[in-house]
């Protein structure tokens, strides 16, 4: 069966939003540096979100919003994943999720594993709890990007003691293969260290490569193994606080459940409330059609790169809506994003915020409508020709 792409709205509607995408840059910018996309939400969150305000709906959370039930739900029918719900809780957002797990699972002082170029709240969530950043950077081929599991294992042998894992990854779209993942889960248990995984792309993961949660691919991961993961990036809720965390057996079950209320308090109520409904079976067709129109979107950033920007250097993502592309050709410095968004008057993603391996890159959102990413691509490829 067909599925018609979503459609973004239109800029003049996009630009009186005031979230930070369409407030940071004045009108003669085009931003494409923030995770947001531009479509209307999901018609199910339209209206309980409505109906919340018509209500005066605004208080505290319920102690049992029916997120837990709503995340089972949605693990089940779309990665074939069983989750028992008593490993299930949720907070405000995902790396107040994480930040609340390292703290844990680790002592101050202590190193964690985060693999760049990575979302850069990686390197502070890990100072937040006190620990150490321990890069070790994903290994790279013509073919994408891959866990470095023999340089995972230098470090958890030299004694640092999480690793903190993105899956999908972001900035750079990778899929972590199901092989790849269950050997991490081996090595982390042999050196009896958790893995945290930060999985809110993975309703964004494209059918040619099919997203592998990390707690479903062992026993392994699932004794050392945490997941934090939030409907908020595929269906565009971030200013609405809500995120999943889950266990992977009922050893860390039992610390989640031990966090301080507060955790579970951080959680806004129209978090929760847009949450159930963007996990529930009548968000589907509004996601399938997102992802068809970020399938055509990443084919044509490609085909527009190549005609455009043939030194640039970009490998469609497996998952979401971000590319990662490689800059570094034209000689615009170690931050090109610097350069276009002052001439070009595009606004990018600072590659290098990403870690060192991030030189020369500029990451770029392509949640948008497809004439807008062509006039963003247009504007950067008259640099060249200037």
């Amino acid at each position: 069966m067909s599925v018609t792409p979503l459609q973004a709205l239109p800029i003049d509607e996009l630009r009186q939003r005031s979230s930070t995408k369409w407030r940071k840059y004045g009108a003669d910018v085009l931003p494409f540096f923030v995770a947001e996309t531009d479509y209307a939400l999901a018609p199910a969150i339209t209206r309980v979100l409505t109906r919340a305000v018509e209500l005066g709906d605004t208080g505290y959370t319920p102690p049992d919003p029916g997120v837990r039930e709503a995340f089972v739900g949605f693990a089940d029918r779309r990665w074939g994943w069983n989750v028992d719900p008593s490993h299930v809780y949720w907070t405000g957002d995902v790396m107040m999720g994480v930040v609340e797990i390292l703290r844990l699972v680790i002592e101050p002082g202590d190193r964690v594993v985060v693999m760049p170029p990575v979302y850069p709240p990686f390197y502070d969530t890990v100072e937040e709890a006190r620990g150490v950043v321990e890069r070790v950077p994903l290994t790279q081929s013509d073919s994408g990007w891959e866990i470095d599991l023999a340089g995972v294992e230098a470090s958890l042998a030299a004694g640092a003691r999480a690793v903190l894992l993105c899956n999908p990854h972001n900035p750079t779209g990778t899929v972590h293969s199901a092989a790849g993942l269950a050997a991490l889960a081996d090595l982390a248990e042999r050196f009896g260290v958790p893995v945290i995984s930060d999985e809110i792309h993975g309703p964004l993961t494209y059918p040619d490569k099919p997203f592998t949660p990390f707690l479903s691919v062992s026993e392994s991961a699932r004794r050392i193994g945490y997941a934090v993961t939030s409907a908020s990036k595929t269906y565009n809720l971030a200013g609405l606080k809500c995120a999943v965390m889950v266990a992977g057996g009922d050893e860390q079950a039992k610390r989640l459940r031990a966090l301080p209320w507060e955790v579970e308090w951080r959680t806004g109520l129209f978090g929760a409330l847009s949450n159930v409904a963007a996990y529930s079976a009548e968000s589907d067709e509004w996601l399938e059609s997102l992802l068809a129109a970020l399938d055509a979107n990443r084919r044509l950033l490609a085909e527009l790169l190549a005609e455009s920007l043939p030194e640039a250097r970009y490998l469609p993502p497996d998952a979401g809506f971000l590319a990662w592309v490689d800059l570094s050709a034209y000689g615009w410095g170690d931050n090109p994003a610097v350069k276009v968004l002052r001439e070009a008057k595009v606004a990018l993603h600072h590659g290098p915020l990403f870690g060192g391996e991030g030189k020369g890159y500029v990451r770029i959102n392509f949640g948008c409508a497809p004439e807008l990413l062509r006039e963003a691509v247009e504007r950067i490829a008259a640099l060249v020709r200037s």
